[in-house]
């Protein structure tokens, strides 16, 4: 449904008809329909658990420090957006400021959409005027500790991590290039998971697309040069994943599988290449050599995955091409942190379905059948057989998340 509505070219052309009194061009309004699906504003305003209404909010987003719910932007004048100016709409993205000037909480990543330029800033402001009005009952209060809830406290954040101002192109790089450092930094926000963060939730600099935790999922490595955690894949590798969900290394499942459903697919081939092309870019630091761990636990985990994972993953860890996932060389296995191979294993995972995959592909749940220990065993082989080296993993570490996925 949310698909449909963001793609709905003939329904759009007929709502800008009666978008109201102020004169909205057709062209504008395209542009920021389609700079609105990069930035993927309708997962984040949509309450997806509860199928919820598209764009009127309500989603709770789990932050470190508390739960913040999404607002409503569609132009309800009550619950919503319709008494925003486009200076209004523009002081959001640009400064990180609501309409009466308090300082928004920067779960809204105007970090990142501080890159985007006033004419695609206006530009997305006119698509979503013409999205008709809904009267949203969820209230965006947050469940804050003092004194994070204090929206002044946000000042002295900003004045931390928050580098304001539009991209600036690099003019000793090309113009394809240039295109997908944009979309990468500002509206695809990617930094905004696969990069760590302080204490204090401000992204790294030093470790920009090295991998970040969200969610009790960690985003991975997606730097693509020399010892990135893609550095295996090809630009055809990156476009195919962004644009169908699927390559022949892994398929889009969970947080991930959510951009590309609701976002990357719908991106043009040119906008897809140049996201590889500024990705392939990115060189890496070398891993650091890690202890492989006792033959005991080497010997478990290979029992365990042979019972349970190769006659999907086979023997060698190879995958399946546009079906399971290769394990050898995986940036998710091979992370520092490894939760999200962790979380996986226990809850399950289910490709989304995409316009070029749109059968359904999943991963069943074994925290079941396997207890915290086996689950160790087993990651732990993963991340050090078929030529992985990574640390081993306790079961404690198996522990804790099952617990607070519990919660």
């Amino acid at each position: 449904m949310i698909a449909r509505v963001a793609m709905g070219a003939v329904v759009l052309a007929a709502m800008v008809q009666t978008a109201g009194a102020q004169d909205l061009s057709w062209s504008e309004v395209e542009r920021g329909r389609y700079l609105a699906i990069a930035a993927n504003c309708v997962s984040c305003h949509t309450d997806l658990d509860h199928g919820g209404t598209p764009w009127a909010g309500g989603r709770e987003m789990e932050t470190p420090f508390g739960v913040i719910i999404t607002p409503n932007i569609t132009f309800d004048a009550e619950t919503g957006i319709g008494n925003w100016t486009r200076d209004d709409f523009w002081r959001a993205l640009h400064e990180g400021r609501r309409r009466d000037g308090a300082h928004m909480y920067p779960a809204f990543p105007y970090t990142h959409f501080t890159r985007m330029p006033r004419e695609d800033v206006d530009a997305i402001y006119a698509y979503l005027r013409t999205i008709p009005p809904v009267e949203s009952h969820h209230v965006p209060e947050e469940d804050l500790p003092l004194p994070l809830r204090v929206r002044t406290a946000i000042a002295a954040w900003n004045a931390l991590h928050f580098d304001q101002g539009v991209f600036q192109p690099d003019p000793e790089r090309s113009e394809q290039w240039n295109r997908g450092a944009y979309l990468v930094k500002g509206p695809g926000h990617c930094g905004a998971c696969h990069t760590d963060r302080n204490l204090l939730g401000g992204e790294r600099e030093d470790e920009f697309l090295r991998g970040g935790v969200l969610e009790n999922w960690h985003a991975p490595n997606i730097r693509g040069g020399a010892h990135g955690g893609i550095a295996h894949w090809s630009r055809h590798d990156i476009v195919a994943y962004l644009g169908t969900g699927r390559n022949e290394h892994t398929a889009a499942m969970t947080r991930m599988g959510e951009v590309v459903q609701y976002s990357t697919q719908h991106l043009t081939d040119g906008d897809l290449n140049a996201i590889a092309t500024y990705l392939k870019s990115l060189d890496d630091t070398p891993r650091d050599a890690s202890e492989r761990p006792s033959d005991a636990v080497m010997q478990a985990g290979e029992a365990i995955y042979f019972d349970n994972c190769a006659a999907c993953h086979h023997a060698d860890g190879s995958g399946e091409p546009d079906m399971f996932a290769r394990l050898d060389g995986s940036n998710k296995v091979l992370s520092d942190d490894a939760t999200t191979v962790i979380r996986i294993i226990l809850e399950g995972a289910q490709a989304v379905p995409t316009d070029a995959h749109p059968g359904p592909l999943a991963m069943p749940a074994f925290d079941w059948k396997l207890n915290d220990d086996q689950i160790a065993d087993l990651v732990s082989y993963m991340r050090n057989a078929w030529g992985n080296t990574a640390p081993a993993v306790s079961p404690s570490d198996v522990a804790d998340l099952r617990d607070a996925l519990a919660e």
